[in-house]
């Protein structure tokens, strides 16, 4: 565990140390949109089998999205309101990068290629069934660190096996951090708290001008106001307000935001959870790259994809496992294993418990748990000192966890996380 003090915004999502000796590069990510590229890799099923002509067997349409200066939900909605298709993504893809993704659509309308003012599409061909998230296997990373004090990146290399597969700032809403503190008041059914949060929450990174807005927002007699100089980008504040002086009441007003919205709180949350439980884990003395007994493990089919979940015994091969837990949820059960023990505390510490994620005022946001292996599992790194650094990850994995041990940046929000 490295000694390196860690950044509060680090510590308020639940990651609370450095796992690599390594002094870290320094530097800068996202500078430009062509600095920080992913593409999405598709299991072998879908990409070797699918037809480039409609045919009674292949009926799917197949896409891929290249977007660039905005996130996927925003992509998925202005394909919509341009080009008329109803696309379904995979994964989530920040806005400060260009990612490359693959989508499907259930309609009957479709077209060849399709030009937004962030997104260009193309139609592969058709797939055998709709395009599921299982056939995401994993992500593949073309980054540029500007700025950089040292280049000579061979020991961190060496450590980088030892990475918690913690997840990033953005699944918290990066600087602001405010997506799992919203979760835990819907899970605590403090649906008032949830939107105040969502509306009023402010931190260090905030601009004067939002800060001024958020502290008008305290005030309901104020939102008329607030409307009327609501900057674009803050549509989600923009929907709840409206909610509002609709006469909606807190439920309504959160069911005004899309569903894939309100899941990412609950979602944040589950993260944060994590976050804290690896954290505590680790600072503890314990080694979250292999198994012990009573752990859960999965079964690795090849670098990337996980297989099968075990409980872990001693018969096992220690280089196709790799260790695993289960995540809170309404079927988090009770066991032995050192990482649910540890999730099971931190959840009562914070007055929560497994029941809780089942919502019944917003059923659709009741979260029944899963799994998701402890190390980061990087691999196929690739770096000439020409500060282009590649790798893969598996499906679900941060590159800004491996980014953070690899630039340990003392302001990660400045640094581009």
């Amino acid at each position: 565990m490295n000694q390196i003090n860690v950044p509060e915004i680090d510590n308020s999502a639940g990651i609370k140390l450095y796992s690599t000796s390594f002094r870290g590069t320094g530097g800068m990510i996202k500078v430009n949109a062509q600095d920080f590229k992913v593409s999405e890799l598709l299991h072998d099923s879908v990409l070797s089998y699918y037809s480039k002509s409609k045919n009674d067997n292949h009926r799917f349409p197949l896409y891929l999205m290249q977007k660039t200066g905005v996130d996927s939900n925003h992509a998925i909605g202005e394909i919509k309101k341009l080009l008329g298709i109803r696309l379904r993504f995979l994964g989530i893809k920040d806005s400060k990068a260009i990612s490359i993704q693959y989508c499907s659509t259930e309609q009957d309308l479709t077209i060849k290629e399709g030009k937004t003012h962030h997104t260009r599409l193309r139609l592969l061909g058709y797939t055998k069934e709709s395009l599921r998230k299982s056939h995401l296997i994993g992500n593949e990373f073309q980054i540029v660190v500007r700025k950089m004090r040292n280049s000579n990146i061979m020991n961190f290399l060496d450590e980088s096996a030892s990475i918690p597969n913690f997840y990033g700032l953005q699944r918290f809403g990066s600087a602001r951090l405010v997506t799992h503190l919203v979760g835990r008041q819907i899970l605590k059914k403090d649906f008032a708290e949830a939107i105040r949060l969502l509306l009023c929450h402010t931190t260090n990174y905030d601009s004067k001008f939002s800060k001024e807005i958020r502290q008008k927002c305290e005030d309901s007699s104020n939102y008329r106001r607030v409307l009327k100089s609501i900057p674009r980008g803050m549509d989600i504040e923009r929907k709840i307000i409206i909610s509002s002086l609709n006469g909606k009441n807190h439920i309504s007003s959160l069911r005004s935001l899309p569903i894939n919205i309100r899941r990412l709180f609950i979602h944040a949350y589950q993260a944060y959870v994590f976050n804290q439980c690896v954290s505590t884990l680790i600072m503890n003395g314990e080694n979250i790259t292999s198994c012990l007994n009573k752990d859960l493990c999965f079964e690795l089919e090849n670098g990337l994809v996980l297989g099968k979940l075990k409980k872990f015994d001693l018969s096992m091969n220690p280089k196709k496992i790799v260790p695993a837990t289960q995540l809170p949820g309404y079927a988090l059960k009770k066991r032995e294993g050192r990482f649910e023990t540890a999730i099971l505390r931190i959840m009562s510490d914070e007055g929560l418990y497994p029941r809780d994620f089942f919502v019944r005022e917003m059923q659709e946001l009741s979260v029944q748990g899963g799994f998701r292996q402890l190390p980061l599992m990087v691999s196929d790194i690739k770096y000439d000192n020409s500060k282009e650094i590649r790798f893969k990850l598996p499906i679900g994995a941060y590159a800004t966890t491996f980014l953070r041990e690899l630039m340990k940046p003392s302001n990660p929000i400045a640094a581009g996380f």
